[in-house]
């Protein structure tokens, strides 16, 4: 089966009926919780409502909170009533948190059956900034099988699927935070990302995913140590993930690596005359869907519509050697931890993490951590060199609009213009901005594939230039905007 001949698979269904207030941004909740024209409850109502609505479809909550989170949004209307202490940054509104983000006293399996009842006896950095900020936690979201697919399926909660359309997934790993988003079963998410697992979600569901620089979000070790991982915010508008963003910002006592002084974006970027984006379809030798190619281009325009400077340029990157270097990467660290549970748990693990492990083996035994960092070292000059010239890098997140939902990929091969992918990776063009890892970058919608699935391109900015990549996307945003509104609302 092929992604490229499958793109308008889908099945009828009767339409769920939706409460717009479910995909209010937060941003706009804030101001109405602020004049009373809104209240926490209302609001929690409505997107716990509206998730139980699509969960059956959708599949994209691996925990419900839902009578705490009720009670913490009458707590909230009580500070916004100037009822106690006063309302903090994200007072009142629903927070979505991946599953792999440990809170303590709750389960964190990571999707895999083995750990079904694994509890958690710390609180992740993030979901900790998200509850101290006001934040309320009414749902935990699926995963792959230890965050190792770039789809969200597993043995332990099945397969979550695209709200745009069913038939394909929202990617992964942080593939239920897109779906909610775009499902309207939350209204701000987090997420992760190793490879491009904020990215790729981002991308399949329409939604706004960021990738910050190494060390600017705060994690837990030892993976905080992985130069490679991070931790960000999801969102369905450009300011709801600078708000998140502000929230998550900084340095933290668990996280030595964590950056100080916290950076705070600005919430009014201002425009983009005369910034330099330099544009690439394809990395290098990434194949592209001519779909996929077509959205990036007018994304493109629509940016020399609002006063940037836009040139298209050579890059010299190839995706085989993105993903070798990837791999012995995650061969040393990551693939290493996954390697010890294989061991003792192999029987019940998905298939795709056992091939998750060979893979990361086998590229151990072809290249050793030196060699590794060599062509890291090479990568990063490439990207560095590149963006010397220019403020921004504009090019697809993923040559595909989505992969099927119903596929795990350890036979299926990808299918891009005719050629199949050795890889279904290979199809990503996220993880070459793992490898340079100082570079923020923002995953935002180009528009929609014949299938209905959304695309999405990536703003990738200089190293540690948070506030650049923002005011791209808020300025792309203002010209081409993505609302979730009306017509804009998956037809679940």
């Amino acid at each position: 089966m092929s992604n490229e001949t499958d793109f308008a698979a889908g099945t009828e269904r009767a339409p769920v009926v939706v409460d717009e207030l479910a995909y209010l941004p937060a941003t706009e909740a804030l101001r109405r919780f602020r004049d009373r024209s809104l209240s926490p409850v209302e609001l929690m109502t409505a997107v716990i409502e509206r998730a139980e609505a699509v969960e059956p479809r959708v599949n994209c909550l691996a925990e419900r909170i839902y009578d705490e989170a009720m009670a913490g949004a009458r707590a909230a209307e009580a500070r916004y009533a100037g009822k106690g202490d006063a309302p903090r940054p994200l007072e009142g509104l629903a927070v979505a948190t991946k599953e792999e983000q440990p809170i303590a006293g709750r389960i964190t399996s990571e999707g895999s059956v083995p750990f079904a009842a694994e509890v958690a006896d710390v609180t992740h950095p993030v979901v900790e900034r998200v509850l101290a900020a006001g934040g309320i936690v009414h749902a935990r979201t699926t995963t792959p099988e230890f965050s190792c697919a770039a789809f969200t399926r597993s043995e332990l909660w099945g397969i979550t699927r695209n709200p745009w359309n069913l038939a394909f997934s929202p990617g992964g790993s942080s593939g239920g935070a897109g779906a909610a988003l775009a499902a309207g079963s939350t209204t701000l998410a987090t997420g992760s990302d190793i490879g491009g697992s904020i990215r790729i979600p981002a991308s399949f569901t329409g939604t706004v995913g960021f990738k910050p620089p190494y060390g600017r979000v705060p994690a837990l070790a030892p993976f905080n140590l992985d130069t490679y991982c991070h931790d960000g915010p999801m969102a369905r508008t450009v300011a709801d993930c600078v708000l998140l963003q502000n929230v998550l910002a900084g340095p933290h006592p668990l996280d030595g690596v964590s950056l100080s002084p916290k950076l705070v974006l600005p919430t009014a970027p201002e425009g983009i005359e005369g910034l330099r984006v330099a544009l690439s379809i394809t990395l290098g030798d990434w194949l592209v869907d001519p779909e996929v190619e077509a959205n990036t281009r007018a994304v493109a325009d629509a940016l020399r519509a609002a006063g940037a400077i836009v040139e298209e340029v050579p890059v010299n990157i190839t995706r085989r050697d993105v993903l070798d270097t990837a791999l012995i990467h995650f061969g040393a660290i990551f693939g290493s931890w996954v390697r010890g549970v294989a061991e003792e748990h192999g029987d019940r693990l998905n298939a795709y993490t056992l091939r998750f492990v060979e893979e990361t083996v086998a590229a151990t035994e072809r290249g050793g951590l030196l060699e590794g960092l060599e062509r890291e070292a090479a990568i990063h000059a490439e990207v560095g060199q590149l963006l010397d010239r220019y403020d921004v890098l504009l090019c697809p997140t993923v040559g595909i609009p989505a992969y099927l939902a119903d596929d795990d990929y350890t036979s299926t091969k990808v299918t891009i213009n005719g050629v199949e992918l050795e890889h279904y990776l290979e199809a990503s063009l996220t993880t070459v901005f793992n490898i340079a890892s100082r570079c923020p970058v923002l995953s935002v919608p180009s528009g929609h594939a014949s299938s209905g699935v959304p695309t999405g391109v990536q703003i990738v900015g200089r190293f540690y230039d948070d506030a650049t990549v923002f005011r791209v996307a808020a300025a792309l945003e203002r010209v081409r905007p993505w609302d979730y509104v009306g017509a804009g609302i998956p037809a679940l």
